[in-house]
């Protein structure tokens, strides 16, 4: 069965922490059949352009209200979580509602901060990039923070570390719906040191 994968956009969002998903699952194929495992769309708010730290800019597929049904969504870090979406009730409400959707809700970096202030990690284990760990643990109580792990799976729920550790989460996704030796060849053709 292909999967298909919603990365959340939004401004100010960390360019790595969006594109290493996106890479890893947009390469990874089926043993079998050698077609791809997933589909991977872009889904922002509006459907318009937005501009990602540094000044990439980047056109999404879809938009919170056309975007076909998803499986797995990957939220994002960078200052636009952290700053700006933490704030924004329609982003928090829209993630709300895909979590009782989707087979795994995971999150890059301070992308867990999302996901804490929708209350989604309420009396669970989550992780976030090492310098936002203090923060993500005195704003959210009810969080078991767990520092010096590239990611946390939770089961329905998945965290990561800062930036490149979206990468290891990926390939810890792709291993566990679609096996190890799927994994292990999409990061030999991404020439990635995956440490499974």
């Amino acid at each position: 069965m292909k999967r298909t994968v919603g990365i959340f956009m939004f401004n100010e969002v960390e360019v790595l922490d969006f594109a290493g998903p996106f890479e890893v699952f947009s390469l990874a194929k089926l043993l079998d059949t050698d077609e791809k495992a997933f589909n991977v769309k872009l889904i922002s708010q509006s459907e318009e352009p937005v501009t990602a730290r540094n000044g990439l800019k980047v056109v999404p597929d879809f938009s919170f209200f056309n975007h076909p049904p998803i499986d797995i969504l990957i939220i994002p870090g960078g200052y636009g979580a952290e700053e700006i979406e933490i704030h924004n009730q329609t982003a928090l409400n829209w993630i709300v509602q895909q979590e009782s959707k989707v087979e795994i809700l995971a999150s890059v970096c301070t992308g867990a901060l999302l996901l804490a202030k929708a209350g989604l990690l309420d009396g669970r284990k989550a992780t976030t990039h090492w310098m936002d760990t203090d923060r993500l643990e005195q704003e959210f109580p009810k969080v078991s923070v767990q520092r010096d792990v590239k990611f946390v799976d939770e089961g329905s729920i998945i965290t990561s570390g800062g930036i490149s550790a979206g990468i290891n989460m990926s390939f810890h996704i792709v291993s566990r719906l679609h096996g190890n030796e799927v994994a292990r060849n999409t990061a030999k053709r991404m020439e990635y040191d995956m440490d499974m």
